[in-house]
């Protein structure tokens, strides 16, 4: 039996899977990105992706989104294989809430237009309404009295949870995470980290990359290790990011975890 053979599949044990993956593949010209991923994630539940840069987590999460189309296997959300070049994309990503490393706010909008943009324009939410739920989500995260300010008046934590509230506004089926404390400084990780907490606690479906083991430990049901864009090893934090199986996944927590 080779080693790819006992690589975990990545199903989850619980019910409800809101996103499958099975059998991803994706190559950028002779470069073989994703190899065979296979991987549910379950409604309610918190998968932390982790590795090092290039094993295919941030690609992994655009074919989700629908911005990489995969070159085999299928992607479901939900009931619906949204990897069927029949689907409408657009669709799709009015399903999935999304931040990435950098902020991605237009600068000619507030922060109560950024928010409300895509609820009023896209799922057609009267604008009071729309307004309403946004003011209640900064109310939220400590960041009601930026409303109408612009995003160049804010610290670039504020920023990123001004990127994390737009992304929940339209009450997704499943939220994307892409290094969101990447481009902070050390001091703004915290309050972007403690938004993500929040969203964990109100029972928020999400896929996230992140470099922040503590984090991954504290807040994911499961942590799934890739490398050369597979699956080596998932499970509870407990056991991976503690007492991982695999060698590969050893070698990559030394880096970033002391010894226990």
């Amino acid at each position: 039996m080779t080693e790819s053979t006992t690589v975990p599949t990545g199903a989850s044990t619980t019910a409800s899977p809101v996103l499958r993956l099975r059998d991803i593949h994706l190559s950028f010209g002779d470069h073989e990105v994703l190899r065979g991923i296979d991987l549910d994630v379950s409604a309610h539940e918190v998968v932390a992706l982790i590795g090092a840069s290039g094993s295919g987590k941030s690609t992994l999460l655009r074919t989700v989104n629908l911005l990489e189309r995969i070159d085999d296997g299928q992607i479901f959300l939900q009931a619906d294989d949204i990897s069927d070049p029949r689907t409408n994309a657009d669709a799709v990503r009015a399903r999935i809430g999304v931040v990435f490393q950098s902020y991605n706010l237009f600068p000619h909008l507030s922060v109560l237009d950024n928010i409300t943009l895509a609820d009023r324009l896209v799922h057609r939410t009267p604008k009071a309404a729309s307004e309403k739920r946004a003011l209640e989500l900064l109310d939220s995260v400590g960041l009601a009295d930026k409303a109408r300010a612009f995003p160049d008046r804010l610290s670039g934590g504020q920023q990123q949870r001004v990127a994390i509230v737009r992304s929940i506004a339209t009450e997704p089926e499943l939220l994307l995470l892409d290094e969101v404390t990447s481009a902070l400084d050390p001091e703004l990780v915290g309050e972007v980290l403690e938004l993500v907490r929040a969203l964990k606690s109100r029972g928020t479906t999400i896929l996230m990359a992140t470099h922040e083991m503590a984090f991954a430990r504290e807040v994911a049901d499961r942590v799934a290790f890739l490398h050369e864009g597979r699956i080596e090893e998932i499970g509870p934090p407990s056991r991976v990011l503690r007492a991982p199986e695999r060698e590969r996944t050893r070698e990559f927590l030394a880096r970033f975890l002391p010894p226990s």
